[in-house]
This record gives C-alpha cells, sequence and structure tokens, in this order.
C-alpha cells in the first residue's frame, strides 16, 4: 500500500516554500474574497410557534440566503434557533419582516467581513513560530495540509504512512494518513476524516491536531502508546479538497464539492448526503441548487466513492468510524435517517457518554449527545449511517465548537483548547474499542439493505 514519494516530497518541499514565501508577501487579508462579505449580517431568529415557523420559511424563500443551522429550511422547527447569513443589500429588510412579524431575532455577527479577518488574521502581521516549525494553532491552506502530510510521513517512517486512494472531481488527490505501530499484519483501525464540508474548518485543523499528539506523546503517554501499538489510525484530513481549496480562495462559506452538473449552472453535491444508505430521502434535497444536494446517485462524487470503497475492502478491521463537523458542540451516532434505536445502542450510547465526560473534564464544554436523528435533526445519505450499515459497529459524527456565536469562523484562538478536549474525546472511544463491550455482527447483518 506504501507508496514511494521521493519525488513528490522534494517537489512540495519546494511548493513549502513558495507556499511560505507567499504568506509574507501576500496576507490572507489580500485575497480575503475581495470584500465581498462586507456588511453581511448572521441573524439569530427563533420562530416561537408554527405559525411563525411558515411566515419565516417564507421570508428566508423570497430572498438569497445561506443557512447555516439547520442547513435546510424544511429542517426550521418551533423554539429551535435558525442561524442564517443574509446579504448586505437584504438586511434591513428582513430585519424589518421580522419585526412586523413579532418574530423573536437577534444580529448575531454585524459585518461578515470583519470577523473573517478576524478569525485568520493577516500573515504579514501574524509570525510563523519559526519557517521550519508547523503551526497547529492556525489555518491553514490545502496545499500547506498536503505538505504537511508529507513531512509526517518523512519524519515518522515507522509509525505513519502516506497514500493516496483516488481523486477528487478536480484531479486533486485524496491523501490518507495511516498511524500506528507496525507489530502485526491484522489490526483493528480506526477511521477519522475531517472537512467533509468545506467551510467547516475546524475539522482539519484537528485532524492535523490528532496525528500532531498522537506522534508526539507516543513516547511518554501510556494510553496514546497503548492505541498506536495495538489499533491503526486512517486519517483523512481533508476529505472535501476541492471544496475546502474553493472555501479559501473564492466563498468562504461553500459547503459542498465542487462537481459540475451538466443540466444546472449550480455546482457541487453535499458530500454527507451522497452515500448509499436511504439515499436522498428526508433530510436531503434532489435540487443541484440547494446546499443539501444529496447528488445524482448514491456515490456519485469520486470523494464518496473512493472512501466507500477503502472502506468496504477494510471493514473487517475498521471497528470506529469518526467523522468531524461543525458546528454544535455535539456527538451523534446512528441512526440519522430514522427515529429507531440502533442494536448495539448500549455499548455505543456508554462509548459516547464516556467521551463527552473526558471532553468535558478539558476545559468545562458541555456536549449534547445522542442519535444523530433526535438530537440534531434527520438526514438522509449520511456517510455514519453508511459506515455502520455496512458493519462498522462504532460510527460517530462530532459537532465541534461552538453553538452559534461564531458559527464557522471559529477564532483561531480556540483551535488549541477546541482541540485538546475532542483529542481526549476521541482517544477515549479509540481505548473503548480494547475493551469488551461488542455486538455480534450478525445483528447488524441482519438490519443491512437488500443493495448494501
Amino acid at each position: 500500500m506504501a507508496v514511494n514519494f521521493r519525488c513528490a516530497v522534494q517537489a512540495l518541499v519546494l511548493l513549502g516554500c513558495v507556499i511560505i514565501l507567499s504568506n509574507v508577501l501576500c496576507p490572507v487579508g489580500a485575497y480575503l474574497y475581495n470584500n465581498r462579505y462586507a456588511g453581511d449580517q448572521v441573524f439569530r431568529i427563533t420562530p416561537s410557534n408554527k405559525e411563525e415557523v411558515q411566515v419565516l420559511k417564507k421570508l428566508l424563500g423570497n430572498i438569497k440566503v445561506d443557512l447555516w443551522q439547520p442547513n435546510s429550511a424544511s429542517l426550521i422547527r418551533h423554539n429551535a434557533t435558525v442561524d442564517v447569513h443574509v446579504r448586505r443589500n437584504d438586511t434591513r429588510g428582513l430585519r424589518t419582516r421580522l419585526q412586523k412579524e413579532h418574530i423573536d431575532f437577534k444580529v448575531y455577527i454585524s459585518n461578515l467581513q470583519k470577523d473573517i479577518e478576524k478569525q485568520t488574521g493577516h500573515r504579514s502581521s501574524r509570525k510563523r513560530r519559526s519557517e521550519s516549525q508547523y503551526d497547529y494553532e492556525v489555518y491553514h491552506s490545502l496545499e500547506e495540509i498536503q505538505s504537511w502530510m508529507f513531512e509526517m510521513n518523512r519524519t515518522h517512517p515507522h509509525l505513519v504512512d502516506m497514500f493516496s486512494i483516488g481523486r477528487s472531481y478536480e484531479g486533486r488527490p485524496l491523501y490518507i494518513l495511516q498511524l500506528g505501530k507496525r507489530t502485526r499484519s491484522y489490526k483493528k483501525a480506526v477511521w477519522i476524516d475531517c472537512g467533509v464540508h468545506a467551510r467547516e474548518w475546524i475539522g482539519p485543523a484537528f485532524c492535523q491536531w490528532f496525528v500532531k499528539e498522537a506522534l508526539h506523546s507516543y513516547q511518554y503517554d501510556s494510553v496514546m502508546r497503548r492505541l498506536m501499538n495495538q489499533l491503526n489510525f486512517y486519517i483523512m484530513p481533508v476529505f472535501n479538497v476541492d471544496g475546502y481549496h474553493f472555501s479559501w480562495t473564492t466563498d468562504r462559506f461553500w459547503r459542498k464539492t465542487r462537481s459540475k452538473n451538466a443540466k444546472y449552472h449550480c455546482r457541487g453535491v453535499d458530500a454527507n448526503r451522497n452515500w448509499k444508505v436511504k439515499w436522498c430521502e428526508e433530510g436531503a434535497s434532489s435540487q443541484p441548487c440547494d446546499d443539501t444536494y444529496c447528488g445524482p446517485f448514491p456515490e456519485s462524487e469520486p470523494e464518496v466513492k473512493a472512501v466507500a470503497k477503502f472502506l468496504r475492502k477494510h471493514k473487517k478491521r475498521v471497528k470506529a468510524y469518526i467523522s468531524i463537523h461543525a458546528y454544535a458542540q455535539m456527538l451523534l451516532y446512528p441512526y440519522s435517517y430514522k427515529y429507531a434505536t440502533i442494536p448495539n445502542f448500549n455499548c455505543v450510547e456508554s462509548a459516547a457518554h464516556n467521551a463527552v465526560t473526558a471532553l468535558y473534564s478539558a476545559y468545562g464544554v458541555r456536549y449534547r449527545y445522542g442519535p444523530a436523528s433526535t438530537t440534531l435533526y434527520v438526514s438522509s445519505g449520511s456517510s455514519m449511517d453508511w459506515a455502520y450499515r455496512n458493519g462498522i459497529p462504532y460510527a460517530f459524527a462530532f459537532e465541534l465548537r461552538d453553538t452559534g456565536y461564531f458559527g464557522f469562523l471559529l477564532p483561531e484562538a480556540l483551535i488549541n483548547p477546541t482541540c485538546t478536549e475532542t483529542m481526549r474525546a476521541v482517544k477515549t472511544i479509540s481505548s473503548g474499542l480494547l475493551k469488551k463491550c461488542e455486538i455480534g455482527m450478525h445483528e447488524l447483518d441482519r438490519e443491512r439493505y437488500p443493495y448494501l
């Protein structure tokens, strides 16, 4: 599985020099989306009854908005908050209508452009600790992350193996880091992916943090050493590589992939609605311009297809699937697509409880946990449900900080605490795999769909 990356490493070393130079000469602010978000605002709206829900849906349907939470107007419920990004030309009109209808709201972000600039700062004014030391407390572009992956592979040959599982729609490689001591041919494994939705930058930041902590603490942390000795970790720092790159260069709040649709001008598919499990039913959209568009068919996206193929191939050893998202401060497990209890509920519920308890122990941050359908909302075609239905007994989706004050613009100052507490949760889940709380997989087999 290992690939000879010598030539690629040399090329990326040169690329890294270009990146470092460009960061000095061209601050992030210089290419911060051509000031396109100046005057845009983020509203938090709370409809108090079903009538207000219908009014709000109609109001938002009449203007072009970007829903942050929930991600579809169909999921708006009374007494549940709605976070929505409104363009500057529509803010006054929406505020007037909400006041007229007596619908409760507040403006969380009054100038979105300024908050974007606060999140990342200017690279020219924020010095790296050193040009040779990677900074895990800032957000990184796709090129920087991939260069870092090659460096991890080069400097930790006994614990890291880097490989590609395919290419994205736009032809970018889909890189994976396999972590673990090479002690035996068969080891249980944990899959962790980040950056499924492009605008959720804290996700890739966590995947990098996890790799850093696993490698740096291997010598002195007995828990991490045991995990690395007895498990393999497959880490995909950026799942949606095309979308993530686009969120850095063009649209900070892009969510989907970047595939083209022959019949529509709208691009992209929701990579967390494109899996072959109750595909394109409740919680997913068949409209290509919607953020929750399920795609023309299951696994239409090469990124989804590549990961599904890899997990199918290794499903006998992958015992936990973890997908990192933002934002809501939740730890979710199946099912997403229906209100039902999973067969191994007691084991998974216990693992989730222990994980959020470990997370809370770091800084006292509370996470809700439970089945995705009841804890967050119903959604079909999700990777978590697909992983579970394909025999991975522990399938989770994290929704990291925060609960809406910063939303997708979590400041770099909060990368460290967010990743530190999440690291505790992931280590707890992984440690649980080494203990005896298992379900006979025949129970899951009886639940499989005929087409899986």
